[in-house]
């Protein structure tokens, strides 16, 4: 097979179309990759014998990868390995993260000069970042708000790198925290580590969330991060068709990018009345032609070897399925995206031995990327403090600007659009409060005004008032997050105006004198209208402007153009359901809910003696995926978790060769 050079072996078998990676020891289920992030096991393969997380290694050419069957045996070496002394290492200041906290907060420790070592699993720095190509909400001055995520990551690792006091070790895993207050690092995948550092900041990020249904493990049955990092970062189209399980900001914005990449989004389930996620990502949805369903939940996850459809229903009060009210739908890829878990195993251990350990970002609490930002800077100067450095107390509009970012989505207004039909007008299409300015600061006429003190107020055009005039700079258009915001310009036909609006679909080419369906932000089509201008600027950051010509009667209420034919979401005629039931629980070791149940039900109440008895929780992810879903069974089965006595975690958070800790090495 061919690969390109520095590619994750997941990434290389997915673009040459190899879906199933092993298969499982105990009944040779077929095993695909979920996580993308090295935080389970289903993607291991072998490696030149030897058993690797496919998504967490390089490719090199002429390596030899083979399926995982049953259990991996040792490789044949001939030769005694050779050990060298551990180092050990003690220092100021450790982060364990390079995402957008612990950037952020290395970046105000190396404004101060401290010394402070940065540790990351991945090659390259910015975490969750690099794999988000939408703009970010938030404040443009506090948070690069208006700039797309990947283009963040590079703003805060060029900014981090200018600093000499800290040091950056990528490639890097911290595999556990010791009641002796060291930390054991496994440095770029080869050499064992002790780190003693005199302050810790967690900035690990987040895990993908699993829940239980049907089929839950086929191969095709992937997390909302393995997608947008298979996607939008290796740029490996992963599917044809995709069913989304979610409405969080997550799997909203991951179907935006399925659409961007040219895969057809067949609709979306979310369980709750509402999506949870930003309203103008939905909308952004249901404008491009992707149905959402909400109260409806997934039944199963259908096919032999790997996904072939996926079958909702709609859920009752209590969250349980309607009888008869079942849809299957044609799909090759199921995206979970039904939320995250903090990775805080390392701050739990941290603060049990006694260390001093601060948390931020999705570490801490799962919010936006731009609150973790903010509250990374805030811990940064924290760490400072508690090394005695002559550093400022923290501002409080500082730590005011942190609340405001990481806030839930506020109240949502039926405000109706401007009926100024002269010049030039802004229409704003968003309605919920979030935390978001981009439209007010770029504006060159401060014509845009959104409260400074708290920015989660919806945008006001001051037209008239303010005694100036919209000049169609266009600003507002291209930089606005949500594709919010359109241009009507009344002043060459009053009664056939001209809307501008952002287009982000390259692949789905748009031409001048194309007739497209002009869609209102609640996705209603307004009728079919003619693209005047395309305009593609290089400054616009890959925003593409078009200009519809349209009826003054519907002008105001167009905010963007379908770019999915409403078939590709049709359901099939027939329903489909699995005959057995297969809901596994521990991905790992193949046990069902009905075998923990049973369990439950006979008295079982230490979470140690279910994995004891089933191995639910001895896998190679050490419990990571199925903790959560095995108290979730408790709490089904009527038991309080305050009468469960919780799993006992192990020092190593991250499988790691035992040569690794005798200080085994290739060199002579």
């Amino acid at each position: 097979m061919w690969a390109l050079p520095d590619e994750m072996i997941s990434s290389a078998l997915l673009a040459n179309g190899v879906k199933i990676f092993g298969k499982h020891k105990k009944d040779g289920s077929p095993q695909g990759i979920f996580c993308a992030n090295g935080q389970c096991s289903q993607c291991m393969v072998l490696l030149n014998d030897f058993p690797v997380k496919a998504c967490m290694t390089k490719i090199s050419a002429g390596d030899e990868v083979a399926e995982l069957r049953g259990d991996p045996i040792f490789p044949k070496k001939s030769n005694a390995p050779y050990s060298k002394e551990i180092k050990r290492i003690e220092l100021p200041a450790l982060i364990l993260g390079g995402g957008p906290a612990g950037l952020s907060a290395g970046i105000e420790l190396g404004k101060m000069g401290i010394k402070s070592l940065l540790i990351d699993d991945k090659p390259s720095l910015g975490g969750k970042l690099l794999l988000q190509t939408h703009r970010f909400f938030g404040s443009i001055s506090a948070v690069h708000a208006g700039t797309r995520g990947i283009e963040i990551a590079k703003k805060l690792e060029s900014e981090i790198k200018k600093h000499p006091s800290i040091e950056i070790w990528t490639n890097s895993t911290a595999l556990g925290i010791f009641r002796d207050r060291v930390v054991g690092i496994l440095k770029e995948g080869k050499e064992y580590v002790i780190l003693k550092p005199q302050v810790t900041l967690v900035a690990t990020g987040a895990r993908e969330r699993s829940i239980v249904f049907r089929g839950n493990t086929l191969p095709g049955v992937i997390g909302a991060g393995a997608f947008q990092t298979l996607v939008n970062r290796d740029l490996v189209k992963i599917s044809d068709r995709l069913f989304i399980i979610g409405g969080g900001n997550v799997g909203l914005i991951a179907g935006y990018h399925a659409l961007q990449a040219g895969i057809e989004v067949v609709g979306l389930a979310e369980a709750m009345p509402e999506c949870g996620g930003y309203k103008v990502h939905k909308d952004k949805l249901i404008r491009a032609g992707v149905p959402i369903y909400t109260n409806h939940t997934i039944i199963s996850a259908n096919g032999r070897t790997e996904v072939e459809s996926v079958t909702i229903s709609e859920v009752n009060e209590l969250f349980r399925p309607v009888e008869g009210s079942e849809r299957s739908f044609k799909c090759d890829t199921i995206l979970v995206a039904v939320g995250l878990d903090p990775v805080n195993e390392f701050a739990i251990k941290a603060k049990k031995f006694g260390m001093h350990v601060l948390s931020a970002g999705d570490a801490e609490e799962i919010a936006e990327a731009s609150a973790a930002m903010f509250a990374g800077k805030i811990r940064g100067v924290e760490m400072a403090k508690m090394l005695g450095a002559d550093a400022p107390d923290v501002p409080e509009n500082w730590v005011k600007t942190a609340e405001i970012l990481k806030s839930r989505p506020g109240r949502t207004e039926n405000k109706k659009n401007q009926n100024c039909e002269d010049g030039i007008v802004p229409v704003f299409h968003c309605y919920q409060e979030i935390p978001c300015n981009p439209c007010s600061s770029v504006c060159p006429q401060h014509l845009i005004k959104i409260e400074e003190a708290d920015i989660r107020h919806l945008p006001v055009f001051l037209g008239g008032k303010s005694g100036k005039k919209c000049v169609g700079c266009e600003k507002c258009v291209t930089i606005c997050p949500g594709l919010a915001v359109t241009l009507v310009d009344y002043r060459n036909d009053p009664q056939n105006p001209t809307v501008t609006i952002a287009h982000e679909f390259s692949n789905r080419a748009t031409r001048e004198g194309d007739s497209v369906t002009a869609i209102s932000s609640e996705g209603e089509p307004l009728g079919d209208v003619t693209v005047t201008n395309v305009r593609t600027i290089e400054k616009n950051d890959h925003t593409i402007l078009l200009k519809l010509q349209a009826p003054k009667n519907i002008a105001a209420r167009i905010a963007g153009i379908r770019v999915q034919e409403l078939w590709v979401s049709e359901a099939m005629e027939e329903k489909i359901t699995r005959i057995t039931d297969d809901t596994i629980v521990c991905r790992c070791e193949r046990i069902t809910a009905g075998t923990i149940r049973e369990l439950i039900r006979k008295g079982y109440r230490d979470v140690n003696e279910v994995k004891a008895v089933t191995r639910a929780g001895m896998g190679a992810c050490q419990g990571k995926t199925c903790q959560p879903l095995i108290k979730r069974l408790f709490s089904e089965e009527g038991v309080p978790f305050t009468d469960v006595t919780e799993n006992t975690r192990r020092p190593l958070f991250i499988e790691v060769p035992i040569g690794i800790f005798a200080g085994v090495s290739e060199e002579k």
